[in-house]
């Protein structure tokens, strides 16, 4: 039975807002007047090329969802046989960080969330490391916080494992060094959902600088076809595989998915890239000022010098019942919120009911203490002032 007070009073502050303005919903009208092209198509390698140079990587594969690029880049690793053993996983984060794994049969084996940036716990990652038959890292940039870039590359260089970095919430982040979130990983994966730093409607990224991985991403994406290889390595597979001309628009080179967007949300997502930076800017202004003002009353995520750009604004409150005080007092202020992220991942059903209870230091405070705030560009100082002293009790 919940101890939280469900009212009817009109939410005045949601925890998102729609990134698709007005103006960007006339120009799709108007594109989509001229009947052009709307499954995937040339728009999709133009979102893509523009994605990567604003991420800074060498590929870009654009899917229907976060969730389906997070599927697609583990697959990926394992259809070229990189996937051999366990593989560590956060135990906050999103179920699709890990349920591709259950789906492939690769066995997850989680660790606790760092006391700082509530990533992956490096101390226990790396006893995993030594002791374990791992064949991956898999680690989340939770809530746009920059975890550890170059204790993660020792780790993965060290132990010679792939490094498979989530930051489907973290659209816009970058390190000290102006780094961008996204180019840690060997592939890195985001999501354009409605509530992220901008949306697609639906849709997701997955970013590489492997030219392997790129052209069996492209391969699994879309049924297993080669269509989308660069030409001279198309002919090449089909000659490799005695394909006649007759045969080939039509044969399947690997076992693939069809998690392809369309070109529709290219349309939106050429858009959308054009104002990154600004989103970035004004949600990253916003999750300061939520930490001065926030100081002392409340815990939460600690980004040093790096530049985190959130999706709302995470905070654990003093104990379970201070949560449920402040959450009702949010409530009742038409302040909206959640539950922080999906708190610990290793005590949902899917993951209770295969290995039993993960409990971790940090991932058990986060899931019985933690709560969102929202965010988003259009919040104001005053706004930010509002909702902090109704969490703050003032």
């Amino acid at each position: 039975m919940s101890n939280f007070q469900h009212t009817d009073i009109p939410i005045k502050y949601p925890l998102a807002k729609e990134t698709i303005t007005e103006v960007e919903i006339q120009r799709l009208i108007e594109w989509l007047k001229t009947n052009p092209r709307l499954t995937k198509g040339e728009l999709t390698v133009e979102f893509e090329k523009k994605w990567a140079d604003y991420i800074g990587s060498k590929y870009s594969v654009f899917t229907n969802s976060g969730s389906s690029a997070n599927l697609l880049m583990i697959y990926t690793l394992k259809e070229l046989g990189r996937l051999n053993g366990k593989v560590i996983v956060p135990s906050v984060g999103w179920v699709t960080t890990i349920s591709p794994l259950l789906q492939f049969g690769i066995e997850p084996v989680m660790v606790d969330a760092d006391k700082k940036t509530f990533g992956i716990d490096l101390e226990q990652t790396e006893f995993l490391l030594k002791t374990e038959d791992i064949s991956a890292i898999i680690f989340v940039q939770v809530l746009g916080v920059p975890h550890y870039k170059e204790e993660l590359l020792r780790l993965s260089q060290k132990y010679n494992v792939p490094l498979l970095e989530d930051g489907c919430a973290a659209l816009g982040s970058s390190y000290e060094d102006g780094t961008m979130v996204g180019r840690v990983g060997d592939m890195s994966t985001f999501s354009f959902y409605f509530g992220h730093q901008f949306s697609t409607i639906e849709g997701g990224m997955i970013n590489t600088d492997d030219e392997d991985l790129y052209h069996m991403l492209l391969m699994l994406r879309s049924h297993g076809w080669g269509k989308d290889l660069p030409k001279d390595l198309y002919k090449q597979k089909m000659n490799d595989n005695n394909v006649d001309s007759f045969h080939e628009p039509f044969t399947f080179l690997v076992p693939g998915f069809n998690l392809r967007s369309t070109d529709l949300q290219s349309y939106l997502g050429l858009m959308q890239v054009e104002k990154a930076d600004w989103i970035s800017e004004m949600r990253t202004e916003n999750h300061i000022e939520y930490a001065k003002q926030l100081d002392g009353h409340f815990e939460f995520q600690d980004w040093g010098d790096d530049n985190p750009c959130s999706i709302s604004f995470g905070v654990l409150a003093k104990s379970k019942e201070h949560r449920k005080e402040v959450v009702n007092r949010l409530v009742e202020n038409g302040i909206e919120t959640r539950i922080f992220s999906a708190g610990n991942l290793g005590l949902h059903p899917f993951w209770v009911n295969r290995f039993g209870e993960f409990h971790g230091e940090v991932a058990d405070k986060i899931h019985s203490r933690g709560f969102f705030l929202p965010n988003y560009p259009e919040l104001e100082i005053k706004d930010i002032d509002f909702i902090s002293g109704v969490c703050n009790g003032i």
